[in-house]
């Protein structure tokens, strides 16, 4: 698609990475403070210095945390021509992507993930049965992130096309943040979704491409505009 000369670009807010994972944490948090202390008038306040918040509320918190510390190490990269958007709000959906990234080497839309254990591709099936692909975290099926990420990719997709973008290449990215990578390789991918820890996404997203810096811009002013801050 030809840019058309003249054409003035609106400023893009990139996003606060972990936003919504926070409010949601915080919410979740003082649903229970409130539950009780209406409960338990006299002791409520013991009861929560005394007790752990539930582990699904703690999780919010912990995935917060691992898209807040990708964020920092992807928002380092704009001096290296890599532009950022973070939480943003998949339309008529309460879901999110956690980053997208706009590079010399297309669209990148990272799913950051802090799990406990080690990623790995695990293969079963071969020649009397279907082969069939899974994403492990240590002992943990997560092969359901890699479809999300694919319905992310899908969508930004869509998007790019809808504004005659369609030759420019969108790749899908699960990040496990903290996990227990091997020293040597352990990258992988699965589903056309790449699994990486921060360093080795960094290097995806630092590779050589064909889009312009000026192509780049407007793309990113593009998808700013298609998902909004979560």
């Amino acid at each position: 698609m030809e840019l058309e000369q003249g054409t003035e670009q609106f400023e893009v807010f990139t996003g606060t990475a972990g936003a919504s994972a926070r409010r949601e944490h915080e919410r979740l948090r003082e649903k229970r403070a409130t539950r009780i202390r209406d409960k338990h008038p006299h002791l409520g306040n013991l009861i929560l210095a005394l007790s752990d918040d539930p582990q699904s509320t703690q999780a919010w918190a912990i995935g917060a945390r691992g898209e807040e510390d990708l964020g920092q190490s992807l928002d380092a990269l704009s001096g290296h021509g890599v532009r950022v958007l973070h939480d943003r709000r998949i339309p008529r959906s309460k879901a999110n992507i956690d980053h997208i990234a706009v590079t010399a080497a297309g669209v990148f839309v990272i799913d950051a993930k802090k799990y406990q254990g080690r990623p790995s591709l695990r293969v079963e099936g071969g020649l009397f049965s279907p082969r069939t692909e899974k994403l492990m975290v240590g002992s943990r099926d997560r092969t359901k992130q890699v479809a999300g990420v694919q319905k992310q990719v899908s969508l930004v997709r869509s998007a790019l096309r809808d504004a005659g973008w369609e030759e420019i290449p969108v790749h899908g990215m699960l990040c496990f943040v903290g996990a227990d990578w091997p020293l040597i390789g352990g990258a992988f991918v699965i589903g056309g979704v790449r699994v990486v820890w921060p360093k080795k996404a960094i290097e995806n997203l630092l590779k050589p491409g064909t889009l312009t810096e000026q192509t780049a811009r407007f793309v990113h002013g593009l998808l700013a505009a298609s998902f909004l801050p979560a």
